[in-house]
């Protein structure tokens, strides 16, 4: 297996996006090798399985604030929701979501499993994966893209697939984490609806705004949903 090489805790924080996004690759990468998802563990079994090897890989233990496995109906609860354990079934859906992992280095990542034949489940994964391609392709054609334009363009394609969007926005910048919660929230640091700023601009600091895209699609009628976290463009 490859790993990230040891580093201290003040060079972790120092890592750039890109390296981190990665590294949280990898860590996808051994959870599909290792079989560490499968239908009759529960989901705490199955992410106390998957901490250890983030631990492995990015050489870091942090205490999660959230979980990072839902699946089944847990798939279509906000991300601030913690439901009860639950144990994967056959023909069943896990989003794995890497962002306790992550929050040192401003990143979020998280990877969509589906299991047994449902032909449903199966065409959620392919679509969260079509949806992101074509919108990394539209934020790379067009430089003055908005967060308006790109957010309507992802809900659009979601749509035509026959899903809805599972979240208000579809991406943030890279960096902490902004609250959602908090009255007259500004709305600059999301692809949404009401951020009609490019998203090709210079944050404080005078350094290049990067971001990180957020799928969420859901099937509401049967109650399941699946997210797709990764770095839009490349930092």
């Amino acid at each position: 297996m490859t790993v990230a090489p040891e580093r201290t805790d003040e060079s972790l924080r120092a890592w750039g996006p890109a390296e981190a996004a990665r590294t949280a690759d990898v860590v996808f990468a051994e959870v599909a090798a290792r079989d560490l998802i499968s239908p009759g563990r529960t989901e705490c079994e199955v992410e106390a399985r998957i901490a250890e090897v983030a631990t492995e890989v990015f050489g870091h233990a942090p205490q999660p604030a959230r979980r990072i496995v839902r699946s089944g109906p847990h798939t279509v609860l906000p991300g601030g929701q913690e439901p009860p354990d639950r144990v994967i079934r056959q023909d069943d859906i896990v989003v794995v979501d890497l962002g306790p992992f992550l929050a040192p280095h401003g990143i979020d990542a998280a990877r969509t499993f589906a299991f047994g034949r449902d032909t449903g489940r199966n065409r959620l994964v392919e679509d969260l994966w079509t949806l992101s391609d074509a919108a990394r392709g539209a934020f790379l054609a067009d430089e003055r893209v908005t967060g308006r334009q790109l957010h309507a363009a992802v809900r659009t394609l979601a749509a035509r697939a026959g899903w809805t969007l599972g979240t208000w926005h579809v991406g943030r910048l890279t960096g902490e984490a902004p609250g959602t919660d908090v009255p007259g929230l500004h709305l600059a640091p999301f692809v949404c609806p009401a951020n009609d700023e490019p998203l090709r601009r210079s944050v404080r600091g005078g350094g290049e705004a990067h971001w990180i895209l957020e799928i969420h699609l859901v099937d509401a009628y049967r109650g399941f949903g699946g997210s797709l976290k990764q770095l839009l463009g490349t930092p």
